[in-house]
């Protein structure tokens, strides 16, 4: 069995069991029968993506929550599994270090920026909110008629629904941790 089709498996099952759901309630609810539900929990069947797009609606969930596997307990992120992004022509250094997650609701990023380092970003979704925290250097926020700056040791916090910007004033490196935070949306 496929690894995606193990993780669907183990995910249908869990969440059958947690809701205590019977077989013929899942087959009644998802319009699957249950002897293919029987087959896709036992890992026997490969269903069609139609069949998988049938069950999450069926049981109101996301497509992604059927198949994604669940995080594990703990994870170290080292530095040889950040992979970096650039702007500015290499000046604006973006390191994903848990990228978001719909159970989580956030996301979370070391950022560089060179002295004289700018970058201006597009609004994220209504609700949205930064938390910047500046380890090392001075960042500037720019928003609506705002602008922030936090030094070493301070933090920004602030709503990122609309168009921003960031700045390196300094003549040093600023080191910065972001945190992006998204309001929850209205489950499927």
């Amino acid at each position: 069995m496929s690894e995606i089709n193990q993780t669907f498996s183990n995910n249908l099952k869990q969440y059958r069991e947690k809701k205590n759901l019977s077989l013929d309630k899942v087959a009644d609810l998802t319009g699957v029968s249950k002897s293919m539900l029987a087959q896709i929990e036992k890992g026997t069947a490969n269903p069609t993506i139609n069949t998988v797009w049938k069950i999450a609606n069926g049981l109101k969930m996301s497509f992604t929550e059927l198949m994604t596997a669940p995080e594990e307990d703990f994870e170290v992120v080292t530095q040889e599994k950040l992979s970096v992004l650039t702007e500015d022509d290499g000046h604006y250094r973006n390191y994903p270090i848990f990228p978001f997650n719909d159970q989580r609701g956030f996301e979370i990023y070391r950022i560089e920026l060179d002295p004289g380092a700018f970058l201006q970003a597009e609004a994220h979704p209504i609700g949205t909110q930064e938390f910047i925290t500046v380890f090392s250097g001075v960042i500037e926020v720019q928003f609506l008629e705002q602008k922030l700056q936090a030094n070493n040791g301070e933090a920004i916090r602030f709503k990122a629904d609309t168009s921003h910007s960031y700045h390196n004033p300094s003549d040093e490196v600023a080191t910065v941790n972001m945190v992006i935070w998204y309001e929850p949306q209205q489950n499927i």
